[in-house]
């Protein structure tokens, strides 16, 4: 059990006050944005913490608006108008929650329409909101951008899918460097003459072309767009992973190909009913993966990693202050759901500093978990005693947050579920836990256990509660109580403590201050 590996940086308060409040970030506190896809048409509020938003509406109209553009040259009849309900409808949603002003983009099919212009007009005519048709490129660095917010620091190459085309955008250190378009949607593919012989020569050539214009991408894959999460849930219902969150799923190379087969070896409804995709998504996914499967085998990525951020959130991106984009979404996030949920906002941030001697040699990454934990400690307590710890675990693995691998999710429910619940014997979660070393679960329990003891110890005016020192070799855990805690340590309080030592392997002592 690794308790004192090397850290990585000093800790003294890694990440500062949160920023939620400030009037920069309360600015973006409620942003609506409507995307005119080539195959659908969505509104997306975001709300809450500005650096790593929650959703607070999200709806989706399957509209096809590119369907036929590359023989007819035209947006398709049905499809706009279905389009023009869409934006109507969602007007009148934004109307009725009192939002701002919407942000409305629009991609391929209506900058590549030869009615595009008319359309453009009818949408400002009817409804007064002004669409801001984005070319190839700046659709590209969009989607980036908004990779970029869930993930800040990351590097690699990003891939969009839309109806109508498919981008490239290369990331490095928080920036968008080269970007490419093509028309590899796959509502323009299904169109190609020749079958799949003239289509799969035709991906190979444009996917050829832009791996000379893109140059060695070898890092990571980041797939944006719905027909590359369609394909991550088929991916995911093939091998039975049991958690079934998209966001920062991660495929290899393998992975791709073998459900590249599998979605060509049966047919669309039986694939549906498997996965849950809508008919009309699921008519693309073959096309789409025919694509997939020759740009992992041509760029050829160290790992490849699903995201569910795309043009939407890089347009809050796009919006924020380079103080807010420089935050950490994650520890961001924790310290808005613990302002907004806890019994005692700002405890969070006393109880890391309680339980960090027990992490002091850990990883930086593994401390942000850490931090995490204990801000969200509290956040589940109205919930009934005896689901609380499940209802923590849950809370934690499929909540909407950025920055957490699928590991770091399961880590971070493992901890606040011991944070609840002494033993984990019973529960119905050994499958996802199972995804996680033995370390990390230990880890993962002492953490739980540390926080369990540690919220027994508020006292007034947010004051520290004691200090624990932690000696890995001697393997020796010392608490030092204060004047105003002593009083707090009572037979409970003993228990807990007894269990994090016991979790920890080590021997307890218990300094009181003298008289």
């Amino acid at each position: 059990m690794n308790l004192h590996s090397k850290a990585t940086e000093a800790d003294t308060d890694a990440f500062g006050p949160p920023l939620f409040s400030d009037p920069s970030s309360r600015a973006l506190s409620r942003v609506g944005v409507i995307d005119v896809g080539s195959n659908s048409v969505r509104m997306v509020v975001f709300d809450g913490a500005a650096r790593s938003p929650a959703y607070f509406y999200n709806e989706k109209i399957m509209c096809a608006l590119g369907a036929g553009l590359a023989e007819t040259g035209r947006l398709n009849p049905e499809g706009r108008a279905r389009a023009m309900s869409a934006v109507h409808r969602f007007k009148a949603v934004a109307e009725g929650l009192g939002l701002p002003p919407l942000s409305t983009v629009a991609t391929a099919a209506v900058r590549d329409a030869s009615d595009g212009q008319d359309f453009y007009d009818q949408v400002a005519d009817e409804t007064g909101l002004k669409v801001r048709v984005i070319n190839g490129d700046e659709e590209a660095r969009l989607s980036a951008q908004g990779v970029l917010l869930g993930w800040p620091g990351s590097y690699g190459l990003v891939c969009d899918i839309g109806g109508a085309s498919m981008e490239l955008a290369e990331i490095a250190d928080g920036e968008v460097g080269k970007r490419l378009t093509s028309p590899l949607g796959p509502l323009k593919l299904r169109d190609i003459k020749g079958g799949k012989k003239g289509r799969q020569t035709h991906i190979k050539q444009v996917i050829s072309e832009m791996r000379d214009a893109m140059g060695p991408q070898r890092n990571r894959l980041f797939l944006v767009g719905g027909s590359w999460r369609a394909i991550a849930k088929i991916d995911m219902v093939r091998r039975g992973y049991p958690l079934r969150v998209l966001h920062e799923y991660r495929m290899t190379s393998k992975s791709v190909s073998a459900t590249a087969k599998f979605i060509a070896a049966h047919s669309l409804d039986e694939l549906r009913a498997i996965s849950g995709i809508s008919a009309a998504r699921m008519s693309l996914v073959p096309y789409a993966a025919e694509v997939l499967k020759r740009l992992v085998r041509t760029f050829r990525p160290h790992d490849i990693a699903v995201s569910s951020y795309g043009i939407r959130e890089g347009l809050l991106y796009e919006q924020m202050p380079q103080k807010l984009r420089d935050r950490d979404p994650l520890i961001e996030a924790c310290y808005f759901t613990e302002a907004k949920d806890a019994r005692m906002p700002g405890f969070g941030s006393r109880l890391y500093q309680f339980v960090r001697p027990l992490f002091a040699r850990c990883p930086a990454e593994r401390r942000r978990i850490v931090r995490a934990a204990c801000l969200l400690h509290d956040v589940s307590w109205r919930a009934h005693p005896d689901y609380r710890a499940e209802v923590c675990f849950d809370a934690a693995t499929r909540a909407n947050l950025g920055g957490l691998t699928h590991q770091e999710r399961i880590y971070l429910g493992l901890a606040l579920l011991h944070r609840y619940r002494n033993k984990r014997d019973g529960t119905s979660l050994d499958r996802l836990i199972e995804l996680l070393s033995e370390e990390d679960r230990q880890q993962a329990e002492i953490l739980g256990k540390a926080m369990r003891f540690g919220a027994m110890m508020w006292t007034h005016d947010m004051v520290a509660p004691g200090s624990l020192k932690w000696a890995p070799r001697r393997r020796h855990l010392e608490l030092r109580l204060t004047a105003d805690s002593l009083p707090l340590y009572g037979e409970v309080a003993e228990a807990r403590l007894s269990s994090l030592a016991n979790a920890l392997g080590a021997g307890l002592s218990v300094v009181v201050p003298k008289p």
